[in-house]
């Protein structure tokens, strides 16, 4: 089996899942699966997808797993109670050959939002192990291994001067498990002074780390079709966060409908209220400076405040990015693809993303090419209107 816990996921789902059993508890969605790599043919492991999608099933929470959950502070005591007696179930997943798709499978989850949320992260590394396991059966882990030494020299050569911390983010599109967790032993042997961590929270727990995350885009999506107003999806999604966690997990999302439009909403009491902002979109420092002048616009020290950066980072930029901005406002850096999966293979670009919430349409408006998502154009017309973009993205 290539999942052997429910627990190798990434923090964020089980934060969001706490809210979906709070306030959303009836909330019927479904994602859709992508393969954005052009040339990739994933139709000859589409039984292996299956099976190993299919062991889910017999996977529960282990007590270990379950008390870990609970020493967080942010984690009610029901919602551990309710993980207790979750299960995977399989008539909430469709998994077959689609020759219209890039990849030549398609992938469905539909169902309740509490039952299925938890299916994006593991089909995301299942897919990734397979394909790499068939097309790179006897894997140079030798060439891995300086990739990532030489990016552990990188780290080491930024000065005492620059505030630096990259964390794991890597588990969705990850060469393996057994890779996975060989680089995030290496970084905490080699350089803990800079490792913050890793979203993966199986992981975390075996090797005694910080698992980090809050929420994703897909609770930001939902909150177009849960919130009073499709104009207010932005703040009323904010709003729930802060009255579920109370302080906690204080990181918002900047890019569900474009810059323009967070910083329209992210008015003085979201400055003040929320500890900082994650970066998944368009240019990186052009954001980081918008985002520190709409803090001091807004009466808010930018140095008090975190710029987290997520989007295709490498070491090496994210070493730019910390000289830029040091000393200006905090930083931290997510990195996904490039630590743990970089042994000289080209990655494939796969992505889980809802697509639908209680029926209607929801979509992401990104100003990054290519990482729109909707499978609805006139419903994605509808939120540029209400939103006030008129141009596409």
């Amino acid at each position: 089996m290539i999942i052997r816990s429910l627990l190798d996921t990434d923090l964020y789902k089980f934060t969001m899942m706490q809210v979906v059993l709070h306030q959303f508890p009836g909330a019927q969605v479904e994602y859709t699966f992508k393969c954005r790599s052009e040339g990739v043919d994933l139709t000859p492991y589409l039984g292996e997808i299956r099976r190993e999608v299919g062991a889910l099933e017999g996977l529960q929470f282990r007590t270990e797993e379950l008390d870990y959950l609970r020493s967080f502070r942010f984690i009610k005591s029901d919602f551990v109670d309710f993980l207790g007696l979750f299960k995977f179930n399989d008539k909430y997943i469709r998994i077959e050959l689609d020759a219209a798709e890039q990849g030549g499978i398609g992938i469905v989850i539909r169902g309740p939002w509490l039952h299925t949320i938890l299916f994006e992260i593991p089909v995301l590394a299942i897919v990734s192990e397979v394909y790499f396991r068939n097309t790179r059966p006897q894997p140079d882990l030798e060439a891995g291994r300086r990739r990532l030494a030489a990016k552990i020299a990188m780290v080491r050569e930024v000065g005492p001067e620059v505030e630096f911390n990259i964390s794991d983010f890597g588990t969705r599109r990850r060469f393996s498990l057994a890779w996975h967790e060989e680089v995030i032993r290496t970084l905490k042997r080699e350089v803990p002074q800079y490792f913050a961590g890793t979203s993966n929270v199986w992981l975390a727990m075996l090797n005694n780390l910080t698992p980090l995350g809050t929420l994703a885009h897909e609770y930001m999506q939902a909150c177009q079709a849960l919130g009073p107003r499709l104009r207010d999806a932005q703040t009323f999604a904010f709003d729930i966060w802060a009255k579920e966690y109370r302080g906690d997990l204080g990181i918002a999302l900047s890019d569900t409908y474009g810059m323009d439009a967070f910083l329209r909403d992210f008015d003085m009491f979201l400055c003040k209220l929320f500890d900082g902002v994650r970066h998944d979109s368009a240019d990186p420092f052009e954001w980081g400076e918008r985002m520190i002048a709409h803090y001091a616009k807004n009466r808010v020290d930018p140095r008090t405040k975190t710029l987290i950066f997520s989007d295709q980072l490498t070491v090496p930029l994210a070493i730019r990015l910390a000289r830029h901005f040091n000393g200006r406002a905090k930083t931290s850096f997510g990195i996904g693809t490039n630590l743990t999966n970089d042994l000289g293979y080209e990655p494939i670009n796969i992505v889980v993303k809802m697509t639908e919430c209680n029926g209607q349409p929801v979509a992401k408006i990104s100003d990054s090419p290519g990482k729109t998502v909707s499978k609805d154009a006139r419903y994605l017309a509808y939120l540029r209107q209400v939103f006030g973009l008129n141009t596409a993205a």
